[in-house]
């Protein structure tokens, strides 16, 4: 059996800082004077103590280097205990939620989902609207870090393809979360702190501003109004669709740029392709609405721009019920929403590098039936791709699309209807937010399902942050017997 202690250190670490983390609301509370701020010191005295005993307990069992099955169950770990003590503000605050209900709030926060249990947001604590922006915030850089030092070293999803594109210090784990974290924690903040700016500028209030930018850099897609982004108009969907665009894209290339590779981001095929596909979506989109919705061509672009960009980046925003524009781009939405954005950003779901290979292995394999003595190898950015990553994309993808139908049918024996259980699989297995439908759709949301049903996507969001393969993993007895 392999030591556990190095890994709780580190999980007891990052549940003492959440619990610090904590205290910022608090503070909101206590200026805001209605007295809610106990329970975020509450909350918080209890959560530090909790990480600090697990840290001190295993503090003699710190290492440099983590194995395999530690590094699997380090990254499980932290996207389950972190939204467990998030979830006590929940509990205990004015939302008075049960267990299934805050856990759900908090991990729906963590993984950057933004799907909500929540309604009278506007009636809410200024402090628990703080406190749901900062989990997605927190969730967003954790997640970077994650797909940028943990997923290429075990080799999850063809996630090992970009091993080299980041810092240079291979095996090595907790040193290079570190050096990575620090490198791009500057730049995470200045993007969340422009972005806020954008929106006081756009006419948001400081508080507004505040949450927004953090769950817009996260593509978290919290708000703290029940309908969301529709509550805003105008400019401040322009500049939410610019900065989660900037979200979505690799941060490895910001950090290229301040170091002086200023041609980076744009040289990345990634980036090429995503906004190539946002674009053709939003030029469908808006075609569609001014041929068959009464749209001004203004109002179109600005809708189609910012609800595309939401869905596809996994944020979740919703300016507009587009269950209203009719059953094709209802389709267009669903299938969008499986795109996702770049790897090593905050946004979510299949991610574009694994379309890209999957297309290259595709085009390899035809151009070998039309000539079966010629040597063909599918190419990456102009180097080629090895066996293992073409052989680890495609079990991803099947991964994802048995998991989409077993969630699906899983949801559907609860009670739910088709359309609401295979988009409900879809938005929390994809991280994206609001679902299709009366129930779950951009207008609804997910308080009146069942507490089955909420469980069933709890473990899909965990699932599909952390790009399914490093959770079965663990789920299997060979892991265990490593």
């Amino acid at each position: 059996m392999f030591d556990l202690r190095p890994v709780f250190y580190v999980i007891g670490i990052l549940v003492t800082i959440l619990g610090a983390t904590m205290l910022l609301p608090m503070l909101v509370d206590i200026a805001e004077g209605r007295g809610e701020w106990t329970v975020f010191a509450q909350s918080s005295i209890v959560t530090m103590f909790c990480g600090g005993l697990i840290a001190l307990a295993c503090a003699n069992a710190v290492q440099e280097r983590l194995s395999i099955q530690q590094t699997f169950l380090l990254t499980t770990g932290v996207w389950v205990a972190l939204p467990i003590f998030g979830a006590i503000p929940f509990a205990m605050g004015a939302t008075e939620a049960r267990f299934v209900d805050a856990f759900f709030e908090a991990m729906s926060g963590m993984t950057t989902t933004g799907s909500t249990v929540f309604t009278g947001l506007e009636t809410l604590p200024k402090g628990i609207l703080l406190w749901r922006g900062l989990l997605q915030w927190l969730g967003g850089i954790g997640i970077i870090v994650v797909a940028m030092v943990f997923l290429p070293e075990l080799r999850v999803g063809g996630m090992q393809v970009f091993r080299s594109e980041a810092f240079d210090t291979m095996g090595k784990i907790l040193p290079r979360a570190t050096e990575i974290a620090s490198s791009i924690s500057t730049i995470y903040v200045t993007i969340t702190m422009a972005c806020a700016v954008s929106y006081l500028m756009c006419g948001m209030n400081a508080f507004d501003a505040s949450v927004h930018a953090l769950s817009t850099v996260s593509t978290g897609g919290f708000s703290n109004y029940d309908a969301s982004f529709g509550t805003f108009s105008g400019p401040a969907e322009y500049v939410a669709s610019v900065f989660m665009i900037l979200a979505a894209l690799p941060f490895v290339r910001y950090v290229q740029m301040v170091n002086g590779n200023q041609r980076a981001i744009f040289r990345d095929s990634q980036v090429k392709t995503f906004l190539m596909i946002i674009t053709v979506l939003v030029l469908v989109t808006v075609f569609v609405l001014l041929r068959v919705f009464p749209h001004h061509p203004e109002q179109a672009f600005r809708e189609a721009l910012f609800n595309i960009t939401s869905i596809i980046s996994g944020t979740g925003y919703a300016s507009v019920d587009y269950m209203t524009w009719g059953p094709f781009l209802i389709a267009l939405f669903f299938f969008i929403g499986l795109i996702g954005g770049c790897a090593g950003s905050t946004a979510c779901s299949v991610k574009v590098f694994r379309y890209q290979l999957l297309f290259a292995s595709i085009g390899v394999q035809l151009r070998k039936i039309r000539a079966p003595h010629g040597i063909f190898t599918p190419r990456y950015e102009g180097r080629v791709v090895g066996e293992d990553v073409l052989s680890s994309v495609i079990s991803f993808f099947v991964f994802f699309v048995v998991t989409l139908g077993i969630l699906s049918v899983a949801l559907g024996m609860t009670g739910l209807d088709f359309v609401t259980a295979i988009s409900g699989a879809a938005t929390a297995l994809g991280n994206i937010g609001p679902g299709l439908g009366d129930r779950i759709g951009p207008s609804g949301n997910f308080q009146g399902l069942n507490d089955t049903a909420k469980w069933i996507l709890i473990f899909a969001m965990l699932l599909g942050r952390l790009e399914l393969l490093s959770v079965y993993a663990i789920l299997t007895v060979r892991f265990w017997r490593a």
